[in-house]
Order: C-alpha cells, then sequence, then structure tokens
C-alpha cells in the first residue's frame, strides 16, 4: 500500500526529515498492519539526525513510540485479531531468548538489532524513491501505517485513548521504570531527577507511586519546572547549585538516597555533579542517553567507591513491555497515572520538523503526531 511517512536521507547531518510517499509491503509471517492513531515525538529519534546516535546506512523512517488499530493479520500470527488495540513497544521480547526468560525483557537479544536498518527478519517492509528504508526500532511510526513483528505489539483495552496509549512505547515506562526498578526507591526516600522532559516527568510519577518523601528536580526551563509539581515533584530546582542547597536541607547534609538522570543528552561532565549529591550508600540511575562515541568522563572514582555508591545503567527502565504497559494503561485508566498532562502540543506529520524544533528548545513535555481518520 501506498503513504507517506518521514524520512532521513543524510542521518548525522541535522538535514531534517523528509515527509514524502512510502510504499509498505503487506504483513509476512507474524506481522500485523497497524493503522495509528498517533506517535510520539522522542529524542531518540533526534539523536539520530543529530549523529549522536550514529547510523552507517540510510534511508530510515523514524518514529518509535506508537499506539493503534490492528487492521491485518500475517501468516503465522496467533494471539491477535483484527481489530484489537495495541500498542508498539520500542524494544521487541521474543519471549524465548536468555534475557526474556530471566525476566530481563527490556534486553531481548532480537532488540539488539532495532537500529540495524532491516526489519527483523533481515528485509525491508518500507521503500521509497525505490529503495528499501530502515525503520527505527523496527517500527517506523512516523507513518499512519507500520507492519510490525507481533513481538513488539502489546495489547491494551479499548477504552484506552490510542493518542495517550502511543507515548506508553517508550518514553513513559523508561522514566517510570527508572524509579520503580531501576532505582528500586523506597518509602520515604528523597530522590533528585535530573531533567523533566517526557522521560523525566515520567521517573516523577514513579517515585511518587514508590512512596518517595521528597522529589527534587533539575531543569532550566522554567515551564517544566511548574509543570514537575503536576506529576509529584516536592521541589524545583533551575540548576545543580540550587538542587544540592535543597537536598542538603532536606537531608541533614547526607544527599540523596536516589539520583536519576534524565537530560535529553548525558553529557560525561553531568555525572561527577550527580554522584555528589548522592547520599553514602545511595544510587544513582542513568537512564538518558550518551554521545555514541563519548569516552572520557571526569568522575570521582575514589569517593564513589569509598562511598559505597552505586551506578546503575537501565534501558527502558528496566520495565517488562507485556507486563508494564498493559499496568500502566490500567492505572491510567484508574486515575492514578497522568497521561493526558504529558502532552503539551499535537501536530501533523508534515510539520515534524517544526515538533522537533520545539523539543531542542523545551517548548514540550512531549510532542504528539496525530494522524487523520
Amino acid at each position: 500500500m501506498k503513504t507517506i511517512g518521514a524520512l532521513l536521507w543524510e542521518p548525522g547531518t541535522r538535514s531534517g526529515w523528509s515527509v514524502e510517499e512510502i510504499e509498505i509491503d503487506p504483513p509476512k509471517s507474524r506481522e500485523v498492519r497497524v493503522k495509528l492513531a498517533a506517535s510520539g515525538i522522542c529524542h531518540s529519534d533526534d539523536h539520530v539526525d543529530t549523529g549522536d546516535i550514529p547510523l552507517d546506512w540510510a534511508p530510515i523512517i523514524g518514529g518509535h513510540e506508537g499506539a493503534g488499530v490492528i487492521e491485518e493479520l500475517g501468516p503465522d500470527v496467533t494471539g491477535f485479531e483484527v481489530g484489537d488495540h495495541v500498542v508498539l513497544s520500542f524494544l521487541p521480547s521474543c519471549g524465548h531468548c536468555k534475557m526474556c526468560t530471566i525476566g530481563r525483557s527490556n534486553m531481548c537479544e532480537m532488540g539488539a538489532g532495532v537500529l540495524g536498518g532491516f526489519a527483523p527478519d533481515g528485509t525491508h517492509r518500507v521503500h521509497a524513491r525505490g529503495q528499501g528504508v530502515g525503520p527505527f526500532s523496527y517500527l517506523g511510526t512516523f507513518s499512519p501505517y507500520v507492519v510490525v513483528n507481533i513481538d513488539s505489539c502489546v495489547k491494551i483495552g479499548k477504552d484506552i485513548p490510542l493518542d495517550k496509549a502511543a507515548l506508553i512505547g517508550c518514553g513513559v515506562p523508561t522514566g517510570w521504570g527508572s524509579s520503580v526498578y531501576a532505582a528500586d526507591i523506597q518509602l520515604g526516600d528523597t530522590v533528585v531527577v535530573i531533567g523533566t522532559g517526557g522521560v523525566g516527568m515520567n521517573a516523577v510519577q514513579g517515585a511518587r507511586h514508590k512512596g518517595a518523601k521528597n522529589i527534587v528536580t533539575i531543569d532550566p526551563v522554567e515551564y517544566k519546572r511548574d509543570q514537575a509539581k503536576i506529576f509529584g515533584a516536592t521541589h524545583t530546582t533551575e540548576n545543580f547549585e540550587q538542587c544540592r542547597e535543597v537536598v542538603d536541607q532536606l537531608t541533614e547534609g547526607q544527599g540523596a538516597d536516589v539520583v536519576i538522570i534524565t537530560v535529553d543528552i548525558a553529557y560525561g561532565h553531568l555525572l561527577n555533579p550527580a554522584q555528589e549529591m548522592t547520599r553514602r550508600g545511595g544510587t544513582l540511575v542513568l537512564t538518558a542517553a550518551a554521545p555514541v562515541t563519548q569516552r572520557d568522563v571526569p568522575f570521582d572514582l575514589f569517593t564513589f567507591a569509598m562511598s559505597g555508591k552505586r551506578l546503575q545503567g537501565t534501558l527502558y527502565g528496566t520495565t517488562t513491555a507485556r507486563r508494564d504497559i498493559p499496568l500502566i494503561a490500567d492505572m491510567y485508566r484508574r486515575g492514578e497515572f497522568k497521561l493526558d498532562e504529558l502532552v503539551t502540543k499535537t501536530y501533523k506529520l508534515e510539520d515534524i520538523n517544526t515538533a522537533f524544533k520545539d523539543l531542542r528548545e523545551g517548548k514540550n513535555i512531549r510532542g504528539v503526531i496525530m494522524y487523520d481518520d
């Protein structure tokens, strides 16, 4: 079928996204075609445009946060039917590799190839200008239609608004799980969240769900500081210096139990100030993506080791998609999870470059591409 999609033809050059006609193949074995309602605008796609995530191939169709309705089943599909409402997980979970079987499906071996430029079987489903197009995270949700493997699909209730459910495919569980699972926040903890965009706001929600006593955020954008209070922040600050003063007052100089880094780009110079705010024996969680080629990080290893702190990396918030996507959707249904408040502005696909400009300028918590019926 023919439709439109947003493509990068020169990744890493900041050339922006080209919205143009694409052709999508029918679903093959264990695949479905999904008509999307919406796609989130996530910083990871922008990293491909800027080169922070370098690719040695092109073109790529972006987008990895999406939700919609299954329209067509390929051969060998089980567990799904036409008409099912699904969230597309930015990392697939096959269910049978070692990481999946030990409960770490966020590290599924199938997911290791999500930026390889092909569908999981090594071929293309999307074509443009006479050549194959690689999908971001096997998905490519910057198009109103996608053909995806069922290992990337998670069913949700039909009462959940799909434009909000799209966010549960990446940014929401990544931030929320950073608090709930990766940091293992305890009741009464003092938590610092550095950066309150689409991921950081959900780290704030996760800290609230785990019963943190104090949730202190850092963000230079006044709008985001104001919004953080809606999501559960007890204190908001503009920079490290202000935050350190607040944390020292709250903890009598002991430091935060947990510090979570959810900035747009995790440059190395951020790590040491973050660990300096972490108490002895506390946990520092690194969620944000760093430039792939970055290797030198100024870090006080002596103090870090002697104080018994833990540096915890996390992918997808250490969540399990098939468990946590429906869980978050159900909490939203019960009024216990804020999704509506995450969406600052919606866009048409043709305005995608404006959406990314707004993201870089800190105007949105989350921008969302909406597809017309």
